[in-house]
């Protein structure tokens, strides 16, 4: 065998092929398309990905906002990565990529999605910022959620979402775990559909390719994120 020579990703993958395209399709799903456009503030929802912060600091030096809250405590799956809690970490990487710090809120006590959009909106009205437009900064996969919570929480407010421009290939080489990342795609799309039910979010149309898709990946075991476990 000749040293040297990438094996294609495709070829390296512990799911199937078509697993992959259901997880694509997903994944495609859950990003909003949002053109993007200048807001009053920014909210960086806290979760294990510290890229969220990256993005989160390029928007900020591209003009998109004057102000971002990083919104999020602890939970189970950020504790030994992010000890002092989400926010406070997405902080100092915002610091550490030229985020002055008069530009940064912090809401250290979200455990959910909601009470990062109520915490930051109590937050930015004690900072006396008027937020009549927000940027969501999130997980790539995250952005449909944390949009569809925004408008229920604060349906005043224009919303505009945004995450790290990645390809599926790109984010599960990031996180290094494919079937931690396909069960994510599907625990968030399970949330999309379950959580207006609740009173937690507006509701979303799932197209019927990617509630297919879903459901193909329930059952053959891609569920360690369900609502629930």
């Amino acid at each position: 065998m000749s040293q040297g020579v990438p094996v294609p990703q495709h070829q390296q993958r512990q799911i199937t092929d078509e697993q992959f395209h259901d997880a694509t399709l997903i994944w495609n799903y859950h990003q909003m398309g949002h053109e993007l456009r200048p807001c009053s503030a920014a909210i960086g929802l806290g979760s294990h990905d510290l890229g969220v912060a990256s993005a989160a600091a390029d928007l900020y030096r591209a003009g998109l906002f004057p102000v971002v809250v990083f919104s999020g405590g602890n939970s189970p799956t950020t504790r030994s990565r992010f000890p002092r809690g989400e926010a406070v970490h997405y902080r100092e990487h915002a610091l550490g990529l030229g985020v002055p710090d008069e530009a940064i809120l912090v809401e250290p006590k979200a455990a959910n999605t909601g009470q990062n959009i109520t915490f930051s909106r109590e937050l930015l009205a004690e900072a006396g910022v008027q937020a009549d437009s927000l940027l969501l900064v999130s997980k790539p996969y995250m952005e449909r959620r944390s949009y569809a919570t925004c408008r229920k929480l604060w349906p005043e407010a224009e919303v505009v979402c945004a995450s790290g421009p990645l390809e599926l290939d790109d984010y599960i080489t990031s996180i290094g775990d494919e079937k931690l990342v396909v069960d994510m795609l599907v625990g968030d799309l399970q949330r999309v559909i379950e959580y207006p039910k609740l009173g937690f979010a507006v509701e979303q149309d799932v197209p019927g390719d990617v509630h297919d898709a879903y459901e193909r990946l329930l059952q053959t075991g891609f569920d360690s994120r369900l609502i629930g476990t």
